[in-house]
């Protein structure tokens, strides 16, 4: 069965909106076994629409339509299906008193316009919005169902969940698709690719395809199976695939699914009832973020300092003049020596620094843009570690601050377990 979406909307194509409808709607259907393998962006225009229509007829069983449902002018949507399935408008009572009420309720006149929503195609099924005021409309042509829903998330979200979720369940077989996702941090694509190469060929008899997903500083590994098979004995395969490839790059491995480096470095924190302080320079509070965006940090991160300038490194962080002046601040003594100093100013069990040149000024021949130093200190040792991570000032922010976070997560794996 293939599926796919149309999202209609001159807003889309020029990026004054974000089309989040079609991710949305994509993993909705991929968690009860619908692929989508299309996804298309078009005008708010008739011919248009009738192309696509047309083009998705011929190769898919299921067409998501989002937007233009709207009671302006330049929402032509509704009318465009009429004409494409040779049908009629007519007003849908249940609708017009559901919009009736809508209006009521907010204590604002219903305009004529607004009275129009509720004129519907006699050939659709119609697919009521508790969450505002355009239908939804179910088509069925030549094998193909048609669904047309309203742009505005908020609405296609309910709609979806309420009624078409479980229609699509009852009026289709479907095979059990299942993926499985990977997340992998400090090595690169290539590298990846020629370690778990032989693995990677393996998968084939399996029928598991493998997707390398990078994005700056990881990269996801998603393992997919599209079988027509139970769907226990396909998630069993894959975990069979995915210890395998454990045992090859376990280190790199951070976690899985939606899992992010700072949910998983605090799940270990509080799981060993330890604590963590920051010390950050060139990530300018970035990592302190990334913390603390994790419901309940505050049982494990007690602060952070701030050492923008050299003053604050010697006031807050007591680190010695005399190392910066001997090393430079970017360097590996002076990051180990701002681990150190948090570590003792907040008494934590852990610590991490920051100190680099994020650019896109300040480089030399020695210590070009990009370069960082991050360090960890622990109960047992300080560490540090250099990056280069290129000439971007925000790319080297957000790298740096995940790769720190994850620096501290093999040091405590290391240090304590």
């Amino acid at each position: 069965m293939q599926a796919e979406i149309i999202s209609i909307g001159d807003e889309l194509l020029i990026g004054q909106t974000i089309n989040t409808n079609s991710a949305w709607i994509g993993e909705q259907m991929n968690s009860i076994g619908v692929r989508i393998h299309r996804a298309t962006a078009i005008a708010d225009s008739e011919q248009e629409i009738i192309n696509s229509l047309n083009e998705t007829s011929q190769r898919s069983q299921l067409v998501f339509i989002t937007g233009g449902l709207g009671p302006t002018k330049d929402d032509i949507t509704k009318h465009t299906l009429c004409k494409y399935f040779n049908t009629s408008l007519v007003i849908n009572e249940e609708a017009l008193a559901r919009i009736t009420q809508f209006f009521e309720a907010r204590g604002l006149p219903m305009l004529e316009s607004n009275r129009q929503q509720a004129a519907l195609p006699v050939a659709c099924t119609v697919i009521q919005n508790q969450k505002g005021t355009a239908c939804g409309m179910w088509f069925e042509k030549n094998d193909t169902v048609f669904i047309s829903m309203p742009g505005v998330p908020y609405e296609m979200m309910g709609m979806m969940e309420e009624t078409i979720i479980p229609k699509i369940l009852n009026h289709f077989k479907r095979p059990a698709i299942v993926h499985r996702t990977v997340l992998t941090m400090g090595v690169g694509e290539s590298f990846l690719a020629t370690t778990i190469a032989d693995w990677e060929n393996s998968l084939e008899k399996e029928e598991i395809k493998l997707a390398y997903l990078p994005s700056p500083g990881m990269v996801k590994l998603r393992l997919s199976s599209y079988i027509d098979a139970p769907r226990e004995v396909v998630m069993q395969k894959i975990a069979t695939k995915e210890k395998e490839l454990s045992q090859l790059i376990g280190e790199h491995i951070y976690g899985h699914e939606k899992e992010t480096i700072q949910s998983v470095v605090g799940r270990i924190l509080a799981e060993g009832k330890e604590t963590l302080s920051t010390a950050e320079s060139c990530t300018g509070g970035f990592i302190g973020h990334l913390i603390t965006s994790v419901s309940g940090s505050s049982a494990y991160y007690k602060g952070g300092i701030i050492s923008y300038s050299n003053e604050l490194k010697n006031k807050q962080l007591d680190v010695p003049q005399a190392l910066i002046d001997q090393y430079g601040v970017v360097s590996s003594e002076v990051a180990k020596a701002m681990a150190q100093g948090a570590r003792n100013v907040f008494n934590t069990h852990w610590a991490v620094a920051s100190t680099g040149i994020a650019g896109p000024d300040g480089g030399t021949q020695d210590t070009p843009v990009g370069t960082v130093w991050l360090a960890i200190a622990g109960p047992e040792e300080v560490i540090s570690v250099k990056f280069n991570l290129g000439k971007s000032r925000d790319r080297t922010i957000t790298v740096a601050s995940n790769y720190a976070l994850n620096l501290l997560r093999k040091e405590i794996l290391r240090q304590v377990h």
